[in-house]
């Protein structure tokens, strides 16, 4: 009886990794964008980054300000606008099982939620080994906003160093 409960047991266990593995294990990128409002609006101006980089409070801000979207105006019909936000909101950072994500949210620690991705100190310190005139001297990159410059699966929530190739410059190596 022992042995056949254990093997039911081990069984469970392999079933629950294999089903951890095939959904994105918690080291993974954030999820790929899956919101197709989301995508054509946001994305018609630049990257329309995953929900899982910026936490609930930082959406929420960019959302409330879109009269004044870094510069430009980037208002939408209502109804537009709430149904992104929803989108944002539900997969940001803080609710999201990516490991990724979660390095972000520990990162923001006591900080008042950036509006930036590139303001994230996570994102900040995984590129501080990159010479600055590969991203802000290269004119086919400028800034670490313009994430799929270099990061080759970033539409895919990749950004793993074996995927970047900087413009200019090549295959990342550090």
């Amino acid at each position: 009886m022992r042995i056949f409960l254990g093997g039911i047991l081990m069984g469970g266990l392999l079933l629950t990794a294999g089903g951890m593995a095939l959904s994105g294990d918690r080291s993974s990128g954030p999820a790929a964008v899956g919101n197709d409002l989301y995508a054509r609006e946001c994305g018609s101006c630049h990257f329309a980054y995953q929900p899982g980089l910026l936490p609930t409070a930082s959406w929420e801000k960019i959302m409330a300000t879109l009269s004044d979207h870094f510069g430009d105006n980037a208002e939408l019909a209502s109804e537009d606008a709430s149904a992104i936000r929803d989108y944002l909101v539900k997969n940001a950072a803080d609710r999201s099982a990516s490991g990724r994500s979660e390095k972000i949210i520990r990162s923001l620690r006591g900080l008042e939620a950036p509006i930036r991705i590139s303001e994230v100190p996570y994102i900040r310190r995984k590129h501080d080994e990159i010479p600055s005139r590969l991203i802000g001297g290269n004119p086919k990159v400028k800034s670490l906003s313009n994430c799929n410059a270099c990061h080759t699966g970033a539409d895919r929530g990749s950004y793993n160093e074996d995927g970047v190739s900087i413009p200019g410059y090549g295959n990342w190596d550090d």
